[in-house]
Order: C-alpha cells, then sequence, then structure tokens
C-alpha cells in the first residue's frame, strides 16, 4: 500500500448492553436476615491485617504564603481549638472520633472520649 493510499478505520466496537440502576430492586443482593444476623467479628478475619493511617488533629490554622515564610524555630502557631477542647480522630481521612490527648510512658497518646457514627461529624 502506498502513503497516499489509507486503510478505511476499523469499526468501533458495538457498546455492550448497558444496566440501569433502577433494574434491581433495594432488596435483591442483600443477605437474609438469618444469615446477615449469625456474622460475628471473626468474619472480619480476612481485612484484619489491611493498613489504615490514622490522624490525630489537634486544629487547623490558615496563614498566607508570607506568614508562612516567617515562621521560624521558637514561633507560635495559633490553632482554631481552645485548651481542653476534643480533638478529631480520622481514619483514612474519615472522622471518627474524638479524644483528648494523654501521655503514656512519656509519649503523647489519645484517649477516645466520642466516636462518630456515619454522618454524625462534620469532617
Amino acid at each position: 500500500m502506498s502513503e497516499s493510499e489509507t486503510e478505511p478505520a476499523a469499526a468501533p466496537p458495538e457498546p455492550e448492553a448497558e444496566m440501569k440502576l433502577d433494574e434491581f430492586s433495594p432488596e435483591e443482593g442483600a443477605l437474609p436476615e438469618s444469615i446477615a444476623e449469625d456474622k460475628t467479628a471473626g468474619d472480619l478475619a480476612p481485612v484484619f491485617d489491611v493498613p489504615v493511617n490514622i490522624s490525630a488533629v489537634l486544629g487547623r490554622a490558615s496563614v498566607s504564603v508570607a506568614q508562612l515564610l516567617q515562621l521560624s524555630q521558637g514561633s507560635v502557631l495559633e490553632l482554631d481549638r481552645k485548651v481542653g477542647e476534643a480533638i478529631d480522630i480520622y481514619v483514612n481521612n474519615r472522622l471518627v472520633a474524638r479524644g483528648e490527648v494523654v501521655i503514656v510512658d512519656e509519649r503523647l497518646g489519645v484517649t477516645m472520649t466520642e466516636i462518630i457514627k456515619d454522618g454524625d461529624g462534620q469532617a
């Protein structure tokens, strides 16, 4: 085939049948109540070794770049929390609890004082 001749373009593949979300009722695919009630913590064993990131946030501050560049050793950065106010505890960037800072064997720790249920916390 010469450079001036062009190959006909291949026809695009036919789209597969699309599934609509409303084709299934909410009950379809759910576990029967008898099975769901029999679940125990032991059933979660396959995920016990999955690593998660935990963050304890003392507070937040907003500063301009100029203010940031002026910070040096010994500078104090004022946070948006008051002394004694609960800190936020995040697991994989999701607010899951609030707690208090404690000292454990000369290291900092956190005592959880409130567990945040789905949708309760303002992250």
